[in-house]
């Protein structure tokens, strides 16, 4: 036991100087350069380089004295802890202040720009989170199992509502591949008087309902501005996340500080994803329902059929099951006479799950259909979205099959990427890997627990569990596959939420005891814990910056040492955001005389009123074409390339187009050549650039004066 011991300090203290080393080198590629003195240092920079490695060695010894000096490590505990008594409730303010203060270097600074080096943020991640957990550390003990955790869960959740909220600011133009269309999908149930188009017209848009219908809820309020629909878009990403993890483990709500880690665990967990906000409202009225009176839960439960199958149709059956995984495991099969009630439940329950996600959607819409005529069509897709955004392009459906046979109807629309399963260009590690990462750590502790009887299972309630998240796990992993996904983990949402399920449930039958008591859980198990929360949140501490210190570019590229000719990604400074708008607007106004205008991408600027004078063209949508080349339909593209070849529009505004074919070492390669082939070489055939306005990513095409014979040309 004491070798053991002694290699686990040994490990420690090796780590330490290691992340130590690579900090320390990543602040000599930042201060190197700025300068002559004493190398190619400026006094500042040479200076402060000096003084990090000087704290960097005192810290080390820090380090070793604690591990290895029994003496030193006694004399150092009683100071602090001496230190941490005198504070009295000051500590808490220093608490907060210093909890928050990470994020606001890091997305609110300049120097969050410079210092976007990988060891440099982990090392002053692991000094806030120890000095956080030293504050709330009580009695004679220098830290604790419990303030530790409170203290790594809550510095990794600030990181990743930051990642939500990145977005939000009132820039113009499209944030992403897709993100400015996206507004203008979510502005046509509530907004669509903003547009000039026939009122009695059908305006299709390229979205499930339900996802459509959560953004859309901001336009409700008069006169929206972008700023305050991008806040919405942000807190959806958190919010239904925090909601599930607050209703999940209401039954600790008793223990308020237990609840928040309870809610701040769920939130990082399900980001791993990320998961869209309405399968996790749905997850929530699952939730709801689980140990209700059946006068709740079956409203809940089916409400939650209904609300996943509208959002995406693949989700019809996950409630369903969800609460039978859930109600299954409630039941101690301990006595025989137990049995009967528990089981009829959860079959129940999940009865009106599929009744809700299969039958109740189908009713509601054909009843509509029956009473009226909707001025508002959402096309009925599932889950449509950006390459770039990394969501799966997926072609209209439109009858409801079981989920195997969507599987099967995919595999023969659209190609299957299998090589995105491991690590590739578009997705580091690839689907397996990350989702290893994700949710393997959670495994072994349900694994554990069931293993060592902490949590009693039979074999009922085992294959109730297993059989589903089999179900899921499955269907993921091929979905993951398709063309336009496997950029994230997105498609094994349903796992995912079926996996935390099961860890409530065990949870609340016997885990909570064993993770809670430092005494009982192995040091390995441990580090599995904290594994799980550090690689939740260690892409979103890596990422997060300010965009907004664009009037200092040449200064921060020095500093961040870009290969000439690269610069630093900033939002343009609004002086060149101003003279884009003026100068999109002032060639709408020329070309609304002569024709149609497409705003193939961009719609957002129509949204919020940055353009005006515009008669809406629906038609052509970016993520729409985008879904229709992944699936090569012809069909669908003879009607647009008449289009262009009639020069139906005077003016088209775009993205920058580009002809070049790419393979799989590329990032979305193969959806970057079917955009090419489809859109790309047919626009840029019959129509021109005019004017390239590169800084805010758009382009202003025209037709071709001279004719042009783009037969050979076509697919």
């Amino acid at each position: 036991m004491k070798s053991v011991f002694e290699t686990r300090k040994t490990l420690l203290a090796g780590v330490s100087v290691w992340i130590l080393w690579q900090a320390g080198n990543e602040f000599h590629q930042i201060a190197w350069g700025t300068g002559v003195w004493l190398g190619e240092f400026s006094p500042t920079w040479g200076i402060l380089f000096i003084g990090f490695v000087v704290v960097s060695v005192l810290l080390w010894i820090g380090v070793v004295s604690l591990l290895f000096n029994e003496h030193a490590a006694s004399s150092i505990t009683r100071w602090v802890i001496r230190i941490r008594k005198k504070l009295g409730v000051l500590r808490w303010v220093l608490w907060l202040g210093i909890s928050l203060s990470p994020l606001y270097f890091f997305q609110f600074t300049l120097w969050g720009i410079v210092f976007q080096k990988e060891y440099i943020r982990i090392l002053i991640w692991i000094l806030v989170v120890c000095i956080l957990t030293v504050l709330s550390s009580s009695g004679e003990r220098l830290a604790g199992w419990r303030p530790f955790l409170a203290a790594l869960m809550l510095t990794a959740s600030l990181f990743s509502v930051a990642i939500s909220l990145r977005l939000v600011n009132d820039y113009p133009f499209s944030q992403g591949w897709s993100e400015g269309n996206r507004l203008w999908d979510y502005s046509i149930i509530f907004g669509r008087e903003r547009y000039d188009y026939p009122p009695e017209k059908d305006i299709p848009v390229f979205l499930d309902f339900g996802r459509q219908f959560i953004g859309a809820l901001p336009f409700l309020i008069p006169n929206l501005t972008i700023d305050m629909a991008r806040l919405w878009v942000g807190l959806i990403q958190v919010i239904p996340y925090i909601l599930l993890g607050a209703v999940l483990f209401r039954f600790e709500a008793g223990n308020k500080e237990l609840w928040l880690l309870l809610i701040l665990w769920t939130f990082l967990f399900l980001k791993q994803g990320p998961i869209h906000p309405p399968l996790v409202i749905s997850a929530v009225m699952v939730a709801l329902a689980w140990r209700s009176p059946l006068w709740i839960a079956v409203p809940m439960i089916l409400g939650a059929g209904y609300f996943a199958q509208v959002s995406r149709f693949t989700w019809m059956f996950a409630p369903g099951m969800w609460i039978f995984m859930l109600e299954i495991t409630s039941a101690s099969f301990q006595e025989r006479k137990m049995v009967a009630p528990f089981f009829k439940r959860a079959i129940l329950l999940a009865f009106f799950g599929f009744l809700g996600g299969v039958f109740l959607a189908n009713m509601i819409s054909s009843s509509q259909a029956l009473l009226q005529q909707p001025t508002v069509s959402p096309e009925v897709i599932s889950t449509p979205a950006a390459v770039i955004e990394t969501e799966e392009l997926e072609e209209t459906q439109n009858s409801y099959p079981p989920i195997i046979q969507y599987v099967i109807n995919s595999t023969a629309s659209q190609p299957l990427l299998w090589y995105r399963l491991l690590p590739n260009s578009t997705y580091g590690n690839g689907i397996l890997l990350a989702l290893l990462y994700a949710a393997g750590p959670v495994t072994i502790l349900l694994l554990y627990v069931t293993g060592k009887h902490i949590w009693k299972l039979n074999a009922l309630q085992r294959l109730s569990l297993l059989l589903p998240l089999l179900a899921f796990l499955v269907v993921g992993l091929i979905v993951s596959t398709k063309i336009g996904g496997g950029g994230d983990l997105h498609n094994m949402d349903m796992f995912l939420i079926g996996l935390l399920f099961v860890s409530a449930a065990a949870w609340g039958n016997g885990g909570r005891e064993w993770v809670l008591d430092e005494n009982k859980i192995p040091d390995l198990l441990k580090a599995v814990i904290v594994f799980s929360i550090i690689n939740s949140s260690i892409g979103p501490l890596q990422v997060i910056r300010s965009f907004e210190y664009g009037e200092d570019i040449d200064r921060i590229n020095i500093l961040r040492d870009m290969p000439r000719g690269e610069t630093v990604e900033m939002l343009p400074v609004q002086q060149v955001v101003d003279d884009a708008l003026l100068t999109i607007q002032t060639e709408v106004d020329i070309a609304s005389i002569q024709g149609e205008i497409l705003f193939l991408d961009q719609r957002q600027l129509l949204t919020f009123g940055y353009i005006t004078g515009v008669k809406l063209v629906p038609e052509y949508e970016k993520k729409h074409l985008m879904n229709e080349a992944l699936g090569d339909k012809k069909n669908y593209f003879e009607t647009f390339h008449a289009d262009l070849a009639a020069h139906r529009f005077s003016l088209i505004i775009s993205e920058p187009l580009r002809s070049p074919v790419k393979d799989s070492s590329y990032q979305f390669g193969e959806e970057n050549n079917a955009w090419v082939k489809w859109v790309s070489i047919p626009v840029l055939c019959y129509y021109e650039p005019k004017i390239a306005l590169t800084e805010v990513g758009v382009q202003l095409l025209v037709p071709r004066v001279e004719p042009v014979d783009c037969s050979n040309q076509l697919p």
